[in-house]
C-alpha cells in the first residue's frame, strides 16, 4: 500500500485547509482508510475514518462539524480528502493518511503516508 499526503501548510484561527491522500495498491476488499493526527507530546488521534463497505464515517468529536471527509474510489486507488474548516491552534499536528482491513474496524489501519504538517496559528 502506498499513501501520499499533500495540502497541509499554515494558516490562521478561523481558516481552512483542505488536506488530499492518493492512496494506491489496497489489497482488502473492505478496507479502511482516514486521517489521523499527532501533535508534539501527545497521542495519536483518529481524525476520520471510512470504512468501504458501508461508507459509514467516523469524525472525532474535535473535528465533528468543521471537518468533512470524502473518498473517490477506483479500482485499487482511492483519493480522500479532508476539508477542514474553522481550523483552530489545537488542530494543529501531522497529519497522516492511513489505511487498513476494515474487518477489523472502522479505524483499523496498519499503513501510513509520512504525514503532512498543519499549523494554525492564533
Amino acid at each position: 500500500v502506498q499513501l501520499v499526503e499533500s495540502g497541509g501548510g499554515l494558516v490562521q484561527a478561523g481558516g481552512s485547509l483542505r488536506l488530499s491522500c492518493t492512496a494506491s495498491g489496497l489489497i482488502y476488499d473492505n478496507y479502511a482508510i482516514g486521517w489521523f493526527r499527532q501533535a508534539p507530546g501527545k497521542e495519536r488521534e483518529p481524525v476520520s475514518c471510512i470504512s468501504r463497505s458501508d461508507s459509514s464515517i467516523y469524525y472525532a468529536d474535535s473535528v465533528r462539524g468543521r471537518f468533512i471527509t470524502s473518498s473517490d474510489n477506483a479500482k485499487n486507488t482511492v483519493l480522500l480528502q479532508m476539508q477542514m474548516n474553522s481550523l483552530k491552534p489545537e488542530d494543529t499536528a501531522v497529519y497522516y493518511c492511513a489505511a487498513g482491513n476494515g474487518d477489523y474496524g472502522l479505524c483499523s489501519w496498519d499503513s501510513s503516508g509520512a504525514g503532512t504538517q498543519v499549523t494554525v496559528s492564533s
